[in-house]
């Protein structure tokens, strides 16, 4: 049995649309995107340290798999690329049959149900990074079990908010926090699970 994580980049306000870019996601129409770049050096430092240098496969909807690929894809220039490469990653698509990304596979069938087989199984840390939509599935299915945090102090107004209304109540607990120079707060917290 293993553990699934949400990695994500969030404002204090709770938004997590379109941290790194301008045009990543502009949908209903966001206009910050790229809120979180006067940041990046210090946040993609401890990223690295805390979340990403042990093994782990990654859990990733498609808009942020082409993302993630056209970044990554075929580079070894850094420590984080290598790792994505490495890792093995499940994509929730209903759209992309051709995966040419190292590694890919496409979760079949019903995804709640595909993502519950993949936590039975024996293998690293399964990590959700962006995929929003991903992010609300899961949730509402009570399926993470781990909330890796960056607040950015940025206020962002309207956008895709990590929690939404179907987000099942329950307790949590503080594992781990830190902060950057720039103010940026990294928490780490576990699901309680009764």
């Amino acid at each position: 049995m293993r553990s699934l994580a949400l990695l994500t980049f969030i404002t204090l306000d709770g938004v997590m649309q379109a941290p790194a870019q301008a045009e990543e996601d502009r949908s209903g129409g966001f206009e910050l995107g790229g809120w979180a770049m006067p940041y990046w050096p210090d946040v993609m430092a401890q990223v690295q340290e805390e979340a990403m240098s042990a093994p782990y496969d990654l859990l990733l909807g498609r808009n942020t798999y082409e993302s993630f690929a056209a970044h990554n894809q075929g580079t070894d220039d850094t420590p984080v690329a290598v790792m994505l490469n490495k890792a093995t990653k499940y994509v929730a698509t209903t759209t992309q049959e051709d995966l040419s990304w190292q590694n890919s596979h496409i979760l079949q069938g019903d995804v709640a149900s595909a993502v519950a087989d993949l936590k039975r199984q024996d293998g690293p840390l399964l990590q959700v990074h962006g995929s929003w939509q991903l992010i609300q599935t899961l949730l509402a299915q009570d399926l993470v079990d781990e909330f890796r945090l960056w607040t950015f102090p940025v206020l962002a107004g309207p956008g895709k908010r990590l929690f939404g209304p179907k987000m099942p109540p329950g307790d949590i607990e503080l594992v781990k926090s830190g902060a950057t120079s720039s103010g940026v707060v990294m928490t780490l917290y576990r699901r309680a699970r009764r």
